[in-house]
């Protein structure tokens, strides 16, 4: 408990993690802004869900400076060390270690995906398309949280691998804003729709562009889970084997 509480005042503490919240608040805030002075009426069915979708852009630069941030080189007046090593002499095991991590990104990503929703619904039901949320929604805006935490992990384990956050934070933000690999690979099979990114987002959105392909909510939660379940477990065995 007290490496968890250790990790998210680390956390709290870090810029980067407030311009991820940030960013996880206003993007799907103003794009909702953005539609309703434009006068479009959205599609009732995702009403807000779409825009959440990209707002998870803030969880992956959270997930990823979590981690990332343990492996910048001090200035030289600091001595020109890395936050790990003084991380790793006080928690000197590994495993506990990354756990307190994981624990501090999966609260920190709730937190932010509970603010995010609620902000960017308000804009989005003040509009004069809005219809009243309704019991139907709470199961869907709990998969919103869901969704936000399991890629703020998938973010955090792939940075642990590559002990840099540049590559990952390209990847995941060219992948969710700008041209989705994933979604172009379900054009090519209809297996990349369990891919963790394509299979989440079923969680809460319930109609995708041009793809007939049904996922239970439930069903997308648990193939998500499944695929951060193993990255986690690849990169908590590299993580306690290799040199800090």
């Amino acid at each position: 408990m007290r490496a968890l509480m250790a990790e998210l005042a680390k956390l709290a503490s870090l810029p980067a993690a407030w311009i991820a919240a940030a960013v996880g608040v206003l993007v799907p805030g103003v794009i909702a802004a953005t539609s309703a002075r434009a006068g479009q009426a959205p599609d009732a069915t995702d009403a807000g869900y779409q825009e959440l979708a990209f707002g998870v852009l803030g969880a992956i630069v959270l997930g990823v400076v979590a981690i990332s941030s343990e492996y910048v080189t001090e200035s030289a007046e600091s001595g020109g060390g890395r936050q790990i090593t003084t991380s790793l002499t006080a928690v000197p095991s590994r495993t506990r270690f990354l756990l307190a991590k994981v624990g501090a990104v999966a609260i920190g990503g709730a937190l932010l995906a509970v603010v995010a929703a609620a902000a960017t619904m308000g804009v989005v039901h003040a509009g004069p398309y809005a219809e009243p949320l309704g019991a139907a929604d709470v199961p869907r805006l709990a998969g919103v949280v869901c969704y936000w935490v399991l890629t703020a992990l998938l973010a955090f384990g792939v940075t642990v691998l590559t002990r840099h956050g540049v590559v990952p934070l390209a990847v995941f933000i060219v992948n969710t804003s700008v041209v989705s690999v994933t979604y172009l690979l379900t054009k090519v099979t209809p297996l990349a729709n369990y891919l963790p990114d394509m299979a989440g987002v079923r969680m809460f959105v319930r109609r995708l562009a041009d793809n007939d392909v049904e996922i239970a909510p439930l069903t997308a939660g648990l193939v998500m889970a499944a695929w951060v379940a193993a990255l986690l477990a690849v990169a908590t065995a590299v993580f306690t084997r290799r040199d800090a």
